[in-house]
Parts: C-alpha cells; sequence; structure tokens
C-alpha cells in the first residue's frame, strides 16, 4: 500500500497542520499552529522556505488563480500571495476570537469554503492554552461571502472530505474520537448526517485526513503514531505506522498524486526524535486534485 515513511523536511514543528499540495508548483505548503508560521517545501531540490504570521496559522487552501492561496488564521481568513508575499483581507472573521480560533478546512466541489474552530489552545505569545469544552462551530464560507453555520457544538473540529461522486461528507471531532459520514448536496452544499464513519478507534485520536481516488479516508492518529485507511463502508481497510507520534494531516501530491505528504507535531517523549518533521511516502493509489475556493 505504501512504501516506508521518509522524513523530507525535519523542521521541528511544535504543531505541523494544513497540508496541501499545490499541482502549479508542484511543491508543499504545510502551516505550523504554534510557531505561527507557513513552510514550502520543494521535492525537486528538498528545500523548505518559511514565512511568519503574527497569530495562529491553521490551514493553506488553493484558490481558483494559481498565484493566490487561501490561509486560514486563528482569527479569520486572508489571501495571500506567497511569491511577493502579498497579504490581504478575504472577510470571513471569526466570532468569539480569541475564546475559539479557526483549526481544520477544506474546498468542496462548489467552490466554497468550509473551516471548524475550536476552543482556542494557543496564547498570543504561542505558548500552549487549555483547549476542551464544545465552542467549536464549522462554518461554510461560499464564494461571494455569505457563511453559513453548519454545525455546533464541537470539540476540535478535524477532518473536511468529499467522496469521488460528491454525494458524502466526511467530517470530525478529535475529542469525541469520531469521524462522521453525511449526506453531501453537491447543487446547494447542504449536509444531513448519516451515520459514524469511524468511532472510538483505540489508536489515538482523530486529526486530519484525505481521501483517496477510491474513496477511502485516511485518518491521521494523534497519539496514535499512525494513519488509518477506512473504507467508505466504515471498515478499517489497512493501518500505516509511522515512526513518530502525534500524526495531525496529509495529504496526496506528485506528478500522478501517488505521494502522501504528512505532517506531524512535537512530542513529550525525549526520544521522538523526528516529531514536528514533514514525511512523505509513496502509494499504490491515487489521490484526488485539491477542490479549489472560487474568488470572484
Amino acid at each position: 500500500m505504501t512504501s516506508e515513511p521518509l522524513c523530507c523536511a525535519p523542521v521541528g514543528d511544535r504543531c505541523g497542520e494544513g497540508v496541501l499540495w499545490h499541482p502549479a508548483e508542484q511543491a508543499v505548503y504545510w502551516t505550523d499552529i504554534s510557531r505561527f508560521l507557513i513552510h514550502r517545501f520543494d521535492p525537486a531540490d528538498a528545500s523548505v522556505k518559511s514565512w511568519i504570521f503574527d497569530e495562529v496559522v491553521s490551514a493553506v487552501l488553493l484558490t481558483s488563480q494559481d498565484h493566490v492561496l487561501a490561509v486560514c488564521l486563528g482569527s479569520r481568513v486572508i489571501l495571500w500571495e506567497s511569491a511577493r508575499d502579498a497579504r490581504r483581507e478575504q472577510g470571513f472573521v471569526l466570532p468569539n476570537w480569541p475564546h475559539v480560533r479557526l483549526n481544520d478546512a477544506a474546498i468542496d466541489p462548489r467552490g466554497s469554503l468550509w473551516v471548524g474552530s475550536m476552543r482556542n489552545n494557543v496564547n498570543a505569545d504561542g505558548s500552549d492554552g487549555e483547549a476542551g469544552g464544545t465552542d467549536g462551530i464549522l462554518f461554510r464560507i461560499d464564494p461571494n461571502g455569505e457563511v453559513t453555520e453548519v454545525e455546533d457544538r464541537i470539540g476540535i473540529s478535524n477532518t473536511l472530505a468529499w467522496s469521488p461522486d460528491r454525494k458524502k461528507f466526511y467530517f470530525g471531532d478529535t475529542l469525541a474520537n469520531t469521524i462522521w459520514a453525511y449526506d453531501y448536496d453537491a447543487a446547494t452544499g447542504a449536509i444531513q448526517k448519516t451515520a459514524d464513519h469511524i468511532a472510538s478507534f483505540s489508536r489515538g485520536l482523530p486529526d486530519g485526513s484525505t481521501i483517496d481516488a477510491d474513496g477511502f479516508v485516511w485518518n491521521c492518529r494523534w497519539d496514535g503514531a499512525c494513519i488509518v485507511r477506512v473504507a467508505p463502508s466504515g471498515e478499517i481497510d489497512s493501518i500505516i505506522e509511522m515512526p513518530t507520534k502525534n500524526i495531525t494531516n496529509c495529504t496526496f501530491g506528485g506528478k500522478d498524486l501517488d505521494t502522501l505528504y504528512v505532517t506531524t507535531a512535537a512530542s513529550a517523549d525525549k526520544g521522538d526524535r523526528l516529531a514536528g518533521s514533514l514525511f512523505s511516502m509513496n502509494t499504490t493509489v491515487r489521490g484526488l486534485p485539491e477542490n479549489r475556493f472560487v474568488l470572484l
């Protein structure tokens, strides 16, 4: 199913997240939530470039313009051009910041940006705050700027993925140790919860996920040292062991979308020397092209 994980960028992230394959640049973008960073890894020469922001950075997303990325900060969504480090407001501002902050995000097949929130566990100086509660909300931000609250009473919003046929949506709550399956209406963006997709799995807690061309969800397990591949039926297909403890997010990249890039976070284990690195592995299956946030 996969080759052995390769540590391709030992950057020492405190909380690596929000990983994105940029097809036009043939490069990987990802964030370090706790250090307010965005990184870019170029597989051609194994180089890494980083940019500093003034608050939490939780996700980086493609838009309908190759040179513009949507970035989820703790408090809001901005539009960013990495080539000249140009930053401008997108328009969405999170209510009740800084008590809560934005977390995982993705773009749906309609070109809308979905982002979930959680109780803010990162202080203004980057030190650890206190997580917990059910303060999170899942938002859908349409290209015209309209905002819809899709779900509420969420502990930690994680995993947003759509099936290849655009009929299913997957969304999880780390604190509930559950990823749910929803019916998804590609015409309206409406969702209807149908079932638990994976619940109470014993290897850690569900963090970010990606989905492959066969409709299998690849879920990263915080404190679980693995990625679990879940079939459309909800059955566990396989478990990919990882050489570090806190696995946070993953995406398919490479020319043929058959390289899995995986972000990780720091660990309290002194022997976990590769914690916070970016990893890659070759896969026998392919991913799906990333959806894009439509800029009007």
